[in-house]
Order: structure tokens, then C-alpha cells, then sequence
């Protein structure tokens, strides 16, 4: 019952975190390509910035934009803040039910810091808290004042802290956290700047007084932030579903720096865009480009796969003739049934699994030809199976596999 509650319930909160990230993302990458698109026009109401005229669904809209706010409040404001709060409310609670909860599979690596959970739990929430605090004081200090030497800065702060996880959970953990911490920072400038300048700004306008310009120029500024720093956050919350983006750890650091720079750009070529097609800045997708195919190199090479190829970690496989096996050697079946079916059987024995992560069965030879290239990946190429190798899965073992697999045509097809 436990082990399909937490199935479901991981399942549940996923579709809910999915759905609200999409209604933010959406509403950001609109407004900031509104705020791009706003025109001067001739005949303007007073203290209007400019104008958008859009068309969409067979109608036409006409949005104009006030740089502080219109001389009256209107009957009928809309507010956007409840696709912000849900998606990290949803985005946390999923941490706490897969990560937390199940930190011995995806959090806790002994070989890192043998944690216990409650102890990687604390880090965990302690680290997102004093994240969003450090990064509000770099806002609010002399830095401020200069928006490009801010965002340096601020860039720096969030690789710094990609490694400083590396120092204490699991590669997977460390990237997934790093994402966590730039999303918390995303929906806490919603809720402590943004929604409290706006609602001070309508104060204002009811008592009958003119907001104050620093309560908007704040709220952009952070707004901005949100709006550059989606992107990598949309890949480090994907990147748990790609071991090859977390098996060594040890470069996490460099991934993030490179995902950073390729998410970033791409958001800049889009905002300047919008706001003027003919000065569009195209040399943004060349930079894109070599940043993500450098990150792709750099995971490459420090996988513990290619670091076994290139003789940088345990003997290379040996080489023979490629052969067709339909089924695995006793060899290979002894690896597996020791360290590999107590969760991928049709009835796990491991504690807290009630089926077979993502429906691999790995209990007879047959079936362990079958996904050969899985095995490739996950317990060759990047070490990922066994989570955090909580079955103590030995090299000479890993070795094994990595012989098969070099002699079997099954892992290539």
C-alpha cells in the first residue's frame, strides 16, 4: 500500500507542478514580451509608456502599459501570483515526497556524506531558505545599483552553490537542488518584492497619493531575473531523468555554468526581439549553441563510462567480436539478480517499492538482454542504478556488465 501511495502521490503532485509552471511560465514569457512589443503612439492617455496591439483567437486586443499607474484604480483588477505560488507549493511538495522521502534512492550518496535523512532533509530546506536570503541582500545592496554587475554576480552565487550541494548529497541531489534554489528565489520575488510593491502601489492610488517609481523599477528588475533564469531552471528540474547530467558530480558546477549561459541568451535573443525584429541579436543562438554542446562534452567525458573507456577510472572493457545475445551469461544474471532484481522483479522485495521502476524487469536472462542499453546507461555509462549504490554494486561487477555489453550487439540497438 506504502509503495503505490508514494507511486501515486509522487505522480499527482508531478501533474500539478507541471501544469502551474506552465501557466507561470506562460504569463512571464508574455509580459516580458509585451513590455518588448509596447509602441508610442500619437494620442496616448496620460502617464501611458506605450501601447501593444495584439491579435489572437479571431479577436484584437489594444494593451497599453502606465509607467506608475492610471489616475484611478479600475473595478476589475487582475492579479498574477496564485501560478507562481502554486508552482513552487506543488514543485516543493514533490521535493519532500520523492526527495525527502525517499532520500536513500535519490538524495543520500554515503560515498559523499553518510547522511541521515532527516539530517539531508534540513540541509535541503535550510540551503533554499539562507539561497533566497543571500540572494534578496545582493539585491539590496550597493551592487543593486548597477544591473549587469548584479546579474554577474548573481550568476557566480548560484554556481557557487551548485557546488557547495555537490559537497553534500548525491550528483542527482546536487543538481536537482540547484534548480530548487534558483525557482524558490523566482516565486520569493513574486511574494516578498513584486506583489508587495503592487500592492503598496494601489494603496497609494486609493489614498489618493502616485506610487513610488522605486517600488516599480524593484519589481521589474525582479521580474527580469525571473524571466532569464527559467530556462535553466526548466532543464535542472529535467535533469533527474537523465543520469548523464548528474553521474559525476564533480562537474555539476561546469553544467550549470554552461546551462546558465545557453538558457540565459536564448531569453535575450527573444526579449530584444520582441522589441525590434530588424535588431534582432542572431549571434545569441551560436553562443547558445556552443554552450550546451560544450556541456554535453564536459558531462560526456566525466561520466564514469567514458572515464572507464579512456582508462581514467576501472580497467576498459575487453574487445571481441560483436555476437548476438538473446540472452544474458550466467555471469551477467549473478550481477543482476545480486545487486539489480530486488527492485526490478514483478514483485520488488526492496522496502518502499511495490512496482518495477518504470516497468524494467530484470529477472530472467531474456529480459536482461532486453534492456541491455538501460543497463548501459544507467549502471555503465554513469553509474546511476543502483541509486546512490545502495546495493554496493562493486567495479569488478560493473566490469562484468561492461564486457557483455561491448560484446553484445543487443546494447547498440
Amino acid at each position: 500500500m506504502e509503495a503505490y501511495l508514494l507511486e501515486w502521490g509522487s505522480m499527482l503532485l508531478r501533474w500539478l507542478h507541471v501544469t502551474a509552471a506552465i501557466a507561470w511560465i506562460g504569463s512571464s514569457f508574455f509580459f516580458m514580451h509585451l513590455d518588448a512589443s509596447l509602441r508610442k503612439q500619437h494620442k496616448m492617455a496620460a502617464g501611458v509608456s506605450g501601447v501593444s496591439w495584439q491579435v489572437h483567437g479571431g479577436g484584437f486586443y489594444e494593451m497599453s502599459k502606465y509607467m506608475l499607474a492610471p489616475a484611478t484604480l479600475p473595478d476589475h483588477l487582475i492579479w498574477h501570483k496564485w501560478q507562481s505560488y502554486w508552482t513552487w507549493i506543488s514543485g516543493f511538495s514533490l521535493l519532500c515526497w520523492v526527495y525527502y522521502g525517499q532520500s536513500q534512492f535519490f538524495l543520500i550518496d554515503p560515498a559523499v556524506m553518510p547522511l541521515a535523512p532527516w539530517q539531508a532533509a534540513l540541509i535541503g530546506i535550510a540551503a533554499l531558505a539562507l539561497g533566497w536570503i543571500v540572494y534578496d541582500l545582493l539585491c539590496k545592496s550597493p551592487l543593486g545599483k548597477s544591473e549587469s554587475l548584479l546579474a554577474l554576480v548573481g550568476f557566480g552565487y548560484v554556481v557557487l552553490t551548485s557546488y557547495i550541494f555537490t559537497l553534500f548529497f548525491s550528483g542527482r541531489g546536487a543538481l536537482i537542488h540547484t534548480g530548487a534554489l534558483m525557482a524558490t528565489i523566482m516565486t520569493a520575488n513574486v511574494f516578498f518584492v513584486i506583489q508587495p510593491n503592487q500592492r503598496k502601489s494601489v494603496a497609494a492610488m486609493i489614498a489618493g497619493k502616485s506610487p513610488d517609481q522605486k517600488w516599480v523599477k524593484e519589481s521589474k528588475t525582479r521580474s527580469t531575473h525571473n524571466n532569464y533564469i527559467t530556462l535553466p531552471v526548466l532543464f535542472m528540474m529535467l535533469s533527474n531523468h537523465y543520469p548523464l547530467t548528474y553521474s559525476n558530480p564533480r562537474v555539476i558546477p561546469a553544467i550549470v555554468t554552461l546551462v546558465v549561459v545557453c538558457g540565459a541568451i536564448i531569453r535575450y535573443f527573444y526579449n530584444m526581439w520582441h522589441a525590434d525584429h530588424d535588431k534582432a541579436p542572431w549571434w545569441a543562438w551560436l553562443v547558445a549553441a556552443v554552450a550546451i554542446w560544450t556541456a554535453f562534452w564536459v558531462a560526456m567525458a566525466a561520466s564514469p563510462g567514458m572515464r572507464s573507456t579512456l582508462g581514467l577510472g576501472e580497467a576498459p572493457p575487453v574487445k571481441a567480436a560483436a555476437v548476438d545475445l538473446p540472452r544474458a551469461p550466467k555471469e551477467v544474471v549473478d550481477v543482476v539478480a545480486t545487486r539489480c532484481v530486488m527492485c526490478h522483479a514483478p514483485e520488488p522485495a526492496f522496502a518502499g517499492i511495490g512496482e518495477a521502476p518504470k516497468g524494467v524487469l530484470l529477472d530472467t536472462p531474456e529480459r536482461i538482454a532486453a534492456f541491455a542499453p538501460a543497463i548501459k546507461e544507467q549502471a555503465v555509462m554513469s553509474h546511476a542504478m543502483p541509486p546512490n549504490n545502495i546495493t554496493e554494486m562493486t567495479a569488478a561487477e560493473r566490469a562484468v556488465l561492461a564486457r557483455w555489453l561491448s560484446n553484445s550487439k543487443v546494447a547498440s540497438k
